[in-house]
């Protein structure tokens, strides 16, 4: 009896030494696996009976974890812009990546991308993990090019934009280079098979991507990895949302994911999986070209190479920017107050004729608000349907409005589009996530994309300081 308060006393001792070693030395995070589904609608899992769709992991993610009735994504609600706020936790005014080709006046640029990691301008989730000595890497992720903070990459680029029996094959050397550490991917490649050549974004493509996302998960066993699968976003602008084309290129996907989230947890049983897409995806009615109209008025001089027949800017001083359900309109002088009202005018003109679609004309503090295209004068916003054409073919024949609208707008049937305002709930995106510490079925409702990048910070327990969103309750 008398020896009972020794007992305790050191029971105590131990319980507060316990304590203190826990604090100054918590335990290491657990990794985390962020794959990204290409226009991936949340509704494609949530109500995967009433599509009739086979999806066992996705169903599984839905029932072990939580899960968002729908993500509000960026301005504009397309590929690049929104993977980069997935990653940043910031909108595309704030980290640089404006659409997913950059604005190109002339169209010299041969379709060029926002493709490199030099233009983002705040930190990442891979430069984050990285500083912290966390081992990265990332298969496919939009903006990855040059991403020296990841230590496993292969970053998503290409020459070509679609696959062509033409491909040079010596362009997978070029993707090798770009890859690190230096010699991984051909190394990868004689084990594996070939990777992409082009913007391949098939299912095929998928599967080729989930091969070597594998081999890296088993071979190097990143503490944090992102992974971009595309070809249900290719299924569902040729075809639709919630097509049968579309259905089935998901449930080729669900097997991929349940073999990646296999991988990591066979590294870690308490890897933390998070299935997330970009953005949504609804019917598309009409394409519009706005370059019709802007030609018309002078905004754009251009003529036609004789030899290819093609169309050459030769000057310009107002011009769109398409980008998906919108279109920025940028002014090659932005303090130029004649022009300014010369395009003001034109657009309430065009808004005011139900033919083009338009839902909204924005101006500079409004599109500040907004987060997106802060260089440009006004930005288009579309009616749901309506979206913006790219660079027309050949110089508009008529001087008449009447005329020009008949020539700028035209019908589509059976394909899909997005880039509407994040507003538009068909335009939400989708997140799903489970593993250990996470609750269990829990709800989130709808919530803002750039709460999911200091969610991840916080999983893996680095800083991410420009991300100012409150992280997502999962526990």
């Amino acid at each position: 009896m008398k020896r009972r308060p020794i007992l305790s006393a050191a029971a105590l001792f131990i319980a507060a030494w316990a304590f203190l070693l826990a604090v100054c030395h918590p335990a290491a995070a657990a990794p985390v696996l962020m794959i990204s589904v290409d226009g991936m609608k949340p509704e494609y899992v949530t109500q995967a009976d009433a599509h009739g769709l086979k999806i066992p992991f996705l169903r599984s993610m839905l029932a072990q974890g939580a899960y968002a009735d729908g993500v509000t994504g960026v301005w504009p609600t397309i590929t690049y812009p929104s993977h980069t706020t997935l990653i940043t936790g910031v909108p595309p005014a704030e980290h640089g990546i404006y659409s997913n080709l950059e604005f190109d006046p002339k169209h010299t640029f041969a379709d060029s991308w926002f493709w490199y990691t030099a233009q983002i301008r705040v930190p990442t989730l891979w430069q984050a993990a990285h500083q912290a000595g966390l081992k990265t890497a990332s298969v496919g992720w939009p903006v990855s090019v040059g991403a020296t903070q990841v230590d496993f990459l292969i970053p998503e680029y290409w020459r070509e934009f679609r696959p062509t029996d033409d491909l040079n094959p010596s362009d997978r050397d070029l993707i090798a280079a770009l890859s690190r550490p230096e010699g991984m991917l051909s190394d990868m490649q004689a084990r594996l098979g070939p990777y992409l050549n082009g913007n391949d974004i098939t299912q095929d493509a998928d599967a080729v991507k989930t091969r070597f996302a594998l081999d890296i998960l088993r071979t190097h066993k990143p503490a944090f990895m992102t992974i971009h699968l595309s070809s249900l976003d290719e299924t569902e602008h040729e075809h639709g949302p919630f097509s049968a084309e579309a259905n089935l290129d998901l449930e080729a996907l669900d097997s991929m994911l349940s073999q990646l989230v296999a991988a990591a947890r066979a590294n870690d049983p308490n890897a933390v999986a998070l299935i997330v897409s970009d953005h949504g995806f609804e019917p598309l009615t009409h394409k519009v070209n706005f370059y019709v109209a802007f030609l018309r008025e002078g905004l754009i001089e251009a003529s036609v190479d004789p030899q290819t027949k093609a169309m050459k800017v030769l000057s310009w001083k107002a011009e769109p920017w398409p980008s998906g359900g919108m279109a920025a309109i940028i002014l090659h002088d932005p303090t130029d107050a004649a022009t300014l009202a010369q395009v003001r005018e034109l657009l309430h003109t065009l808004a005011a004729d139900q033919r083009y679609g338009i839902s909204e004309v924005l101006e500079k503090d409004a599109i500040r608000q907004r987060g997106g295209f802060p260089q440009a004068s006004f930005l288009v916003a579309m009616k749901p349907g309506y979206a913006p054409a790219y660079w027309p073919t050949s110089l508009p024949s008529s001087d008449t409005a009447s005329d020009t609208a008949s020539a700028a707008v035209s019908e589509l049937h059976g394909v899909g589009g997005h880039g509407f305002s994040p507003e538009d709930p068909q335009m939400r995106a989708s997140f799903f996530i489970s593993g250990t510490g996470i609750a269990q079925h829990r709800d989130l409702g709808v919530i803002d994309m750039r709460r999911i990048a200091p969610t991840v910070a916080k999983l893996l327990r680095v800083n991410l300081p420009t991300a100012a969103s409150e992280p997502l309750p999962l526990r």
